[in-house]
């Protein structure tokens, strides 16, 4: 499929100019030193089990029913969800809805230029957004019709696709969709003895090359997706090689992740209703007030 004449074309392999500046010659020892330069503390400043500050805001979008903004520091995502509409393409009758799931980088949001069309990484993490977000979703109310949600990535910085995940359940929430509980997502970064929580961008490389040491050989990034009032995980990836108590361990951590940004997420509802509810009593006072003018 060609690109859209109606955009304005860019350069179709530009690249950041950070990938052109020399980088010093490091041994694998300094390496780590340089993203950990102290013991239990990162060269962000932030500690191993400390996630980044989360800024979170619903109704963004107008023209979406539904709409939410999340910002972790320097990885920023918008989603929009759009009203209910019949299943395209499908002649049977279906009891259960559906949620149709877009995950995009913008062409702009990485070190190198995305294309505007779905790469395979793309179209696996929408597979990844719509697993996480089905068993949250009462589907059953909304039968022979189809939900979508669209995912856009403005920056990454690490985490893509779990605030991709976090962003989708607010604006689900935002939508007015009924569900069940909100769901919640975190990521983990494991490189032999280190344990990165909430990881950047240049972590997740680090955690994604096997270690020199020899010593312990686990490496790679987990990303859980959790219904805390139920308690039940519904969305689990994993990237690397691991043992089963490396496994065990991400999972619990992550699940302590996920509870910690549930309530950020349910205050962030709260206050968006009381907005929007202040924005309805000031248009009734208004309107009675010009009646009783006239």
């Amino acid at each position: 499929m060609g690109t859209d004449s109606r955009r304005i074309q860019g350069p179709e392999n530009s690249t950041s100019y950070l990938l052109h500046v020399e980088k010093p010659d490091l041994t694998y020892a300094e390496y780590i030193k340089s993203i950990c330069p102290s013991n239990g503390v990162r060269a962000c400043g932030r500690h191993m089990d400390e996630q980044r500050k989360v800024y979170m805001k619903t109704g963004v979008v107008s023209q979406a029913k539904g709409s939410a903004y999340l910002e972790q520091e320097r990885t920023k995502v918008v989603c929009s969800v759009f009203d209910p509409r019949e299943i395209p393409r499908k002649s049977e009758y279906s009891i259960n809805g559906e949620l149709y799931c877009e995950f995009k980088y913008a062409p702009f949001s990485c070190k190198k230029r995305r294309g505007h069309q779905q790469d395979s990484e793309e179209k696996q993490y929408s597979l990844m957004l719509r697993r996480a977000l089905e068993p949250a979703v009462c589907r059953h109310e909304f039968p022979n019709f189809q939900v979508d949600v669209y995912v856009l990535v403005l920056e990454n910085d690490g985490c893509a696709l779990a605030a991709a995940i976090n962003s989708a359940a607010l604006a689900l929430a935002d939508a007015s969709v009924p569900m069940y509980d909100l769901v919640c997502a975190a990521t983990l970064g494991i490189h032999g003895d280190l344990k990165f929580t909430d990881p950047t961008a240049e972590e997740e490389d680090l955690c994604n090359t096997t270690p020199q040491d020899g010593t312990n050989l686990n490496h790679g990034t987990v990303t859980a997706t959790l219904l805390p009032t139920h308690q039940q995980i519904s969305e689990y990836t994993q990237s690397g090689i691991m043992d089963i108590d490396s496994v065990t361990d991400a999972i619990n951590i992550l699940m302590k992740l996920c509870e910690a940004v549930y309530p950020l997420s349910k205050q962030c509802l709260v206050k968006h209703v009381a907005r929007m509810s202040k924005k309805k009593m000031d248009v009734l006072l208004n309107t009675s007030a010009d009646r009783i003018v006239c």
